[in-house]
């Protein structure tokens, strides 16, 4: 079966997190928030507005098509880290076009 792009989960910035056991919280990224998906037709990663980047992400599908899963839905930040281990914006465009695996 085909799989289509879901509605990305979108962080909202907050004083401090809500507390109790019926929270999950997300550290937010300096990236571009994107969604892998991998189905019987192969894998394709899309931008948070549907935008299919796979291309610009070729590192990033091949590792996505090695994964041991039929299929999947992965949506998250893809960044690169700076040597502090944050991350840095300037640097993932970088990588985009010349630093593929430092994504």
């Amino acid at each position: 079966m085909r799989l289509n792009v879901i509605e990305p989960l979108m962080p909202t910035l907050v004083e401090k997190p809500p507390e109790g056991d019926g929270w999950i919280h997300e550290v937010k990224f300096d990236g571009y928030r994107s969604q892998i998906v991998k189905d019987e037709t192969g894998v394709r990663i899309f931008t948070r507005r549907g935008l299919d980047w796979t291309a610009k992400y070729r590192d990033l599908a091949k590792a996505a098509s090695d994964l041991d899963l039929e299929s999947a839905i992965v949506d998250g930040e893809i960044i690169v880290l700076n040597a502090a281990g944050l991350s840095d914006f300037g640097a993932l465009r970088k990588a985009i076009t010349s630093r593929q695996h430092d994504l």
